[in-house]
């Protein structure tokens, strides 16, 4: 798994790209630079990227669960940004698990993506 991850400075907007499987270890990588801007009094806007991206395995899953709930109302908004129909789906099935705004993005509309982040911010 390949995590990258860019923070626009001065604002509260992360990008992180995936690529390949997401594993528990992963979320290493990004949940402490989320929750530094959360607890710094910042709502997160996120655009997540996928390339390549074959999902997460079980362990992964139970920490994306864990922050979800713990961080429910913490996240402003999430652009996601893929190919796949699948991933689509992932911005329909996130909605229970929080109460950010989500849209998807195909990966020819990532500046679309960066535009509607920025609004209202």
């Amino acid at each position: 798994m390949s995590i990258q991850l860019a923070q626009e400075p001065g604002t509260a907007l992360l990008e992180i790209e995936l690529t390949g499987k997401l594993k528990k270890e992963d979320y290493e990588a990004f949940v402490p630079k989320l929750e530094a801007l959360i607890k710094a009094g910042r709502k997160p806007r996120l655009l997540v990227s996928m390339h390549d991206f074959h999902g997460w395995t079980a362990g992964a899953i139970w920490e994306d669960i864990k922050f979800d709930l713990h961080h429910f109302s913490d996240i402003d908004r999430i652009a996601f940004v893929g190919d796949k129909s699948w991933e689509k789906g992932m911005s329909t099935f996130c909605k229970p698990f929080t109460t950010a705004k989500i849209r998807f993005f195909t990966p020819d509309e990532i500046d679309k993506a960066r535009e509607w982040l920025h609004q209202n911010a």
